[in-house]
């Protein structure tokens, strides 16, 4: 999980002021980790401040404040800027008008571990997609770790973040997109019609696509196996169904 030290220094802002001074500069803020029940004029400002960025809000112990802390002076408040700026899904329509290609793109429910979400993004790179989409809460964001983990990808593939992703799947399939996400219970990938515009939805690393997420899904679609334990890793299944996804558009 990112939140600890694993946020590399120079993305950990701590102290009211620094974090303050960070909303207000425009820099973008994946999350802010405040000390619970803290409710003085400061914290308050910060409080608007996220809400107006829709910056998620992370109510914590002191302890918790003292194990993120790099200085040890967090004044009760400690934010996590993102490594790299999020896009916007337009962009990605807009990458793939520039292309000549059907929509192609990656949608991320709930990731949690950031070397999965940069490792997805580098997949994603590679395979030719037009951006990755992933949602605000419970989920890693653009991290240093996550930037590392892409070798470069993030400076071409854009990531957007979203506060529902059923909602925006619904907003999507009014722009052309067929949905397919990755589940055991699923049609056996290289059965189904992958071609044209789509999005491809990868699930959390331990509970896979939530209820809500693939019931929006036009096709499921599993990954045949053929070993002793029963799941891949969520970047593995990402780039096992991507490729098919390249295959069936080079037909």
């Amino acid at each position: 999980m990112e939140g600890t030290n694993q946020t590399v220094n120079e993305f950990t802002i701590e102290g009211r002021n620094a974090v303050i001074e960070a909303f207000r500069s425009g820099k973008p803020i994946d999350r802010v980790y405040i000390l619970d029940g803290c409710q003085d004029g400061p914290i308050l400002t910060i409080k608007r401040e996220a809400r107006k960025q829709d910056t998620l809000i992370k109510y914590v112990t002191k302890e918790r404040l003292d194990q993120m802390s790099e200085t040890g002076k967090h004044q009760g408040v400690i934010a996590c800027a993102a490594a790299y700026e999020y896009a916007d899904i337009e962009d990605m329509f807009q990458l793939a008008e520039k292309k000549g290609e059907p929509p192609f793109l990656f949608l991320l429910d709930n990731i949690e571990d950031p070397h999965n979400l940069g490792a997805i993004i580098r997949t994603a790179n590679l395979a030719g997609a037009h951006g990755v989409i992933i949602p605000k809460n419970r989920a890693a964001g653009l991290t240093a770790t996550v930037a590392r983990t892409s070798a470069g990808a993030l400076n071409y593939t854009p990531v957007a973040k979203v506060t529902n992703l059923a909602a925006t799947i619904e907003d999507l399939k009014k722009r052309g997109l067929w949905f397919v996400c990755a589940d055991m219970d699923g049609t056996r990938m290289y059965d189904l019609n992958l071609k044209g515009a789509i999005g491809l939805v990868i699930g959390n690393e331990g509970e896979g696509v939530g209820r809500l997420v693939k019931e929006k899904c036009d096709m499921v679609a599993a990954i045949p196996m053929k070993g002793d334990i029963d799941s891949l890793n969520a970047s593995v299944a990402a780039g096992v169904m991507a490729y098919e996804i390249v295959r069936q558009r080079l037909l």
